[in-house]
């Protein structure tokens, strides 16, 4: 009987899950909070984000016996940062464009002071906002949709090489269950 190898689909998405959990109710904390903006608040998100993109590796490398390869780590890491990259962007929109779009405008206002630092001029200003108004929550969710996948691919890519442990020929195969 041929073994059935563990879905690295599954694993990822179910890491993906629980971080995206988190990262809404630490949203809404750090809103809460009034410290949506801080670079403490970012920092923190992040947490999570790395730490279950580990556990993905691990709980996968589990599955297989404790033994596998840095492709096969690989892989439900990258996952995992794919649909947690997606469902984030879908969140984010939603977030900016109907939950919470005071914090939109939060950044917009920030935005507008850099502008004027910048020495544009108030034309130019009122243009960049009024894109930014009109698309900001779209661009917020593409941008998201893009770059968490791609920090994903490398954080998979390190764990794969802290969790990969090939079988030699000394270690026993796993026994079959069936038999």
């Amino acid at each position: 009987m041929e073994k059935i190898k563990p879905s690295s689909a599954k694993v990822g998405f179910k890491w993906a899950i629980i971080c995206f959990v988190i990262s809404v109710v630490l949203t809404y904390v750090f809103q809460f909070l009034d410290m949506s903006q801080s670079a403490v608040a970012k920092i923190v998100g992040y947490i999570p984000f790395i730490a279950f993109s580990f556990l993905a590796v691990k709980e996968y490398r589990d599955q297989l016996g404790g033994y596998m390869t840095f492709g096969e780590g690989f892989i439900p890491g990258l996952l995992y940062g794919v649909f947690y990259g997606l469902m984030t962007a879908v969140f984010i929109f939603i977030y900016l464009k109907y939950l919470s779009p005071q914090i939109l405008e939060q950044s917009i206002a920030e935005q507008k002071d850099k502008l004027a630092q910048q020495g544009l001029s108030d034309e130019q200003i009122d243009n960049a906002l009024q894109i930014a108004r009109k698309y900001g929550a779209l661009l917020g969710a593409i941008g998201t949709a893009i770059v968490i996948p791609i920090i994903g691919a490398v954080l998979a890519l390190i764990a794969a090489a802290v969790f990969k442990k090939e079988r030699t020929v000394f270690d026993a195969e796993p026994a079959d269950p069936a038999i």
